[in-house]
């Protein structure tokens, strides 16, 4: 669901006021002083006059949003709105008074302006628009003209929220996405404003600043100006192979720059399997001239993909940290890659097996603090439930055959030994030992989470060949994980990858890195490189979707 601002409150003004939260205004703390009354610390409130007739009006508007308040949090709320502004002699920051008789100040004009392009930013301006015709009829009536003061505080509120952390709930999109929540301060925002030269400026600040969402945003810009076309993407379905027919292939053909066949237009032929091919080479697919959902989605995307594509990946870049550290590793599940990032460049990258869609690999930041060598592999107990303990209830012998220990108590035990007409998964904790079957290979690579997912090698490296990769229970699994190791080690000063590969092949071995490295479990179906070219990934989770209905895209 679409995050909303508290109101609760009975009148519009007052109602206004508690959308913006005014009690954390900075100006506030200025219309209290402390002083010492026969040794007592107290607060005396300072209210500065009203200099002028506007002024009077603002004041008189909210005496009347404190009477009409009642009792309670409400008037409280109405109180400190009136503190607030007489502070600054009930000035108000949005509404002046001009020969034409009130207007929107200079300054409010401004902020209208970044409200008007609110779509350039992936934004909707009817959620921060302000009834302007309404400022006429509010010009003789207080308590509306205290009312438009607020409301449009509170849009500016509302604007730097949806900016800064996004205009959807992340949990609500799904439960797999699990990034700490970020705020606004409100305080810090209203303050930094009240006092700006210019303070669309200051309000544009809270949009992200990462160079990819930067790069979407002006890919956005460019759809808007009609510089790139908003094409149909190309529909799912089956895979489309040599020789087959497909009502898709004229859509393949034209994106492709090929001419519409003159026999049969429908059949995937020869030339057209070879243009695939030479695309997924360029963009380091598997160059089999089978279209996929990893071959179609980068079609669909390589010519700036559409609007709805770009703004919802710009809403996923705004729930990123604001700071993904200056060395960092980045795991982009659709793309199946992981990169080790310094000072906003990839050093170097690696191909990624990832969770299916039934076990989908969840979307957190963390901090990498371990590595270990000949890992035991602690079955999840999902996994012992739904896999393990049929089998083994069956054959008990599966244990040993898999190279795993049953643990109860934290003792193994023989498997034979147990009534298992009997037992249940929850009795039970079952380790697969290290060695070559073990199923996290040689390393893996540890940043505590609730979700129990981490980075580790794999002793099923065939699978690295196929370009749909959604394969694992939920843990990202690397390809060349002792090449991950030394790029991500580049900073220990005394652990590297000799030291780890003297440990292979005997006990488990545990390494804790001094320096820790952001980690980040992140989902963007569109990509932009440096030189501007756009990558689209196939939406392995329905995340993308997801948003873009969501925000009604």
């Amino acid at each position: 669901m679409m995050k909303t601002l508290n109101s609760g409150l009975k009148s519009l003004i007052v109602g206004a006021l508690a959308s913006i939260s005014l009690l954390s205004f900075n100006a506030t703390a200025n219309a209290f002083e402390t002083v010492t009354v026969d040794g007592v610390p107290a607060t005396r409130i300072l209210i500065a006059p009203p200099r002028n007739e506007l002024e009077h009006t603002i004041r008189n508007g909210l005496r009347d949003a404190i009477a009409q308040a009642g009792a309670g949090r409400d008037a409280d709320d109405a109180s400190r709105l009136y503190y607030f502004y007489g502070a600054r002699h009930f000035e108000p920051l949005w509404l002046t008074r001009s020969d034409d008789g009130i207007v929107f100040s200079g300054a409010a004009e401004k902020i209208i302006a970044v409200f008007k392009d609110a779509h350039l930013q992936g934004l909707d301006p009817t959620d921060y628009m302000i009834d302007i015709q309404a400022l006429e009829a509010a010009a003789s009536d207080p308590g509306a003209l205290a009312t438009m003061e607020a409301e449009f505080s509170a849009s500016i509120l509302r604007y730097a929220n949806d900016a800064h952390t996004g205009r959807l709930d992340p949990q609500s999109v799904s439960g797999y996405i699990d990034l700490a929540p970020k705020s606004v301060d409100e305080a810090e925002l209203f303050a930094a404003i009240a006092e700006a030269r210019d303070p669309a400026e200051v309000l544009l600040r809270y949009h992200p600043t990462h160079p990819e969402f930067v790069a979407l945003r002006d890919l956005l810009a460019s759809h808007y100006a009609g510089e790139v076309e908003d094409l149909p993407p190309i529909g799912g379905g089956k895979l489309i192979k040599l020789g087959m027919l497909d009502e898709r292939v004229p859509a393949l053909r034209d994106r492709l720059g090929l001419d519409a066949a003159e026999i049969d237009p429908l059949t995937y032929d020869a030339a057209l399997a070879e243009a695939v091919e030479a695309f997924q080479t360029t963009i380091g697919l598997n160059p089999d001239g089978v279209v996929g959902p990893a071959t179609l989605a980068a079609i669909n995307g390589a010519n700036g993909a559409t609007r709805a594509d770009i703004v919802a990946n710009m809403e996923r870049w705004r729930w990123m940290p604001e700071d993904l550290g200056e060395f960092n590793v980045f795991v982009n599940i659709p793309e199946f890659r992981l990169d080790v990032n310094r000072e906003g460049r990839s050093v170097w990258n690696t191909r990624i097996i990832v969770g299916t869609a039934k076990n989908q690999t969840p979307l957190f930041s963390d901090m990498i603090r371990h590595v270990v060598t000949n890992p035991y592999w602690n079955v999840p107990s999902s996994i012992l439930r739904a896999e393990i303990f049929p089998q083994v209830v069956r054959n008990p012998n599966y244990i040993a055959s898999q190279n795993m220990e049953l643990l109860y108590g934290g003792q193994a035990i023989d498997p034979w030994t147990v009534d298992w007409s009997r037992a249940t998964p929850s009795m039970f904790r079952v380790r697969q030992k290290p060695g070559t079957s073990n199923a996290l290979g040689q390393v893996k690579f540890l940043f505590p989470n609730s979700h129990d997912v981490y980075l580790h090698d794999t002793n099923a490296r065939y699978l690295f060949d196929r370009s749909m990769r959604a394969l694992s229970h939920g843990c990202v699994r690397v390809q060349d994980p002792f090449g991950f190791a030394e790029a991500l080690l580049q900073h220990e000063p005394s652990l590297d990858v000799a030291s780890l590969e003297g440990t292979l092949g005997g006990s488990e071995r545990w390494f804790n890195m001094d320096q820790l490295v952001p980690v980040h479990l992140a989902y963007f179906t569109l990509r932009i490189d440096a030189d501007g070219a756009v990558r689209s990934f196939a939406d392995l989770y329905d995340h993308n979707a997801t948003v873009i209905d969501m925000l009604g895209l």
